[in-house]
C-alpha cells in the first residue's frame, strides 16, 4: 500500500495505491470552503475488510496520515500527533481571512503599475550611477520622474499612486546636493542629509495624519496599515539610520562608512522596518 500526497498552486491531491494501482483519489482546491480539510481515502481489501486512510497537513509544509481497518487504528505516521494544522495556521482557512487576503491581492494588482514605476526610477538611478557619476544619476532619475508625471496626464493607468511624486522631489534635491558637494566627506554627508530630510518629511506627514506619504506607502502594503503610524514609524527609523550613519562617518571614516552602507545598514534597517510595520498594522 502506498499513499501519495501532491501539493499544487491551486490545491492539493491525495491518492491511495495498492499494488501500484490507484484505488482512491481526492482533490481539494484552494477555493474550497475548507481548503485544509483532511482527506479520507477508502478501499476494500482483498479479504473484504474496509480500509480507510486519513491524511492531511499537520504543519505549513508537513503532512500526516493514519490507516484504519474496519475502524481500528493500525498505523499512523506521527503517533500521538493530530492530523490538523496548528491553531495559528487554521486562521488561514477562515472565510473572513481568506476574503481579506483576496482583497489585498486585488489591491496589489491595481497598484502594480505605480510600484513598477517607482522601482524603475530607482533602478535607473543605480544603473546610471554605476556607469557615470552621482550628479548625472540624480538628474537622470529626476528627469525620468518628471516624464512620468507628464505621461500620467495622458493615460488612465495610475503611474504615481505610490511615492513617485515624492521621488521626483527628492531626486531634484539629491541632484542639487550631489552637484554642490564633490569631496568624499561631502558625498558621505549627502546620504545623511538626505536621510534626515526624508525622515523629517515623514514625521511631518505623520503630524498631518499620514495623508500623503503614509497613504502612498500604505498602497504598497499587503495588509491594512494605519497611515499615521506608518509615516511616524518610518520617520523614526530614518532618523535612527541617519544618526547611526553619522556616527560611523565621524568615528570610522570612509572605509567604515562603505562597510556600513554596503553590508550592515540594509539588514539592520529591514529588521527595524519589519518591527515598525507590525506596530503600524491597522
Amino acid at each position: 500500500m502506498r499513499l501519495q500526497i501532491d501539493a499544487h498552486f491551486t490545491g492539493w491531491e491525495s491518492r491511495l495505491l495498492i499494488d501500484g494501482v490507484a484505488v482512491a483519489r481526492q482533490w481539494t482546491g484552494l477555493d474550497a470552503a475548507d481548503p485544509f480539510a483532511n482527506h479520507g481515502l477508502a478501499a476494500t481489501l482483498s479479504d473484504g475488510r474496509e480500509l480507510v486512510v486519513e491524511c492531511g497537513f499537520n504543519s505549513m509544509l508537513g503532512t500526516g496520515a493514519a490507516a484504519y481497518v474496519d475502524g481500528r487504528l493500525l498505523w499512523e505516521s506521527h503517533p500521538g500527533r493530530p492530523i490538523a494544522l496548528p491553531a495559528r495556521m487554521q486562521a488561514l482557512a477562515n472565510p473572513e481571512r481568506r476574503a481579506q487576503s483576496q482583497a489585498q491581492m486585488a489591491h496589489l494588482k491595481r497598484n502594480w503599475p505605480a510600484m513598477a514605476c517607482d522601482i524603475g526610477v530607482g533602478l535607473l538611478f543605480y544603473g546610471v550611477a554605476r556607469l557615470s557619476d552621482l550628479p548625472t544619476a540624480a538628474i537622470t532619475s529626476a528627469v525620468a520622474g518628471i516624464a512620468l508625471a507628464v505621461v500620467q496626464r495622458f493615460v488612465k493607468v495610475d503611474l504615481l499612486g505610490g511615492l513617485a511624486r515624492f521621488g521626483i522631489i527628492m531626486g531634484l534635491v539629491s541632484a542639487g546636493l550631489a552637484i554642490a558637494f564633490q569631496d568624499d566627506r561631502a558625498v558621505m554627508l549627502r546620504s545623511t542629509i538626505m536621510g534626515t530630510l526624508t525622515a523629517l518629511l515623514f514625521l511631518g506627514d505623520a503630524a498631518l495624519g499620514g495623508r500623503w506619504l503614509g497613504k502612498g506607502l500604505a498602497n504598497y502594503m499587503p495588509m491594512a496599515m494605519n497611515r499615521r503610524r506608518l509615516a511616524l514609524g518610518l520617520g523614526l527609523v530614518g532618523l535612527a539610520s541617519a544618526a547611526a550613519e553619522q556616527g560611523v562617518i565621524w568615528w570610522g571614516g570612509k572605509d567604515a562608512w562603505l562597510n556600513w552602507t554596503t553590508f550592515i545598514e540594509m539588514p539592520v534597517s529591514l529588521v527595524l522596518i519589519m518591527l515598525m510595520m507590525r506596530w503600524a498594522r491597522a
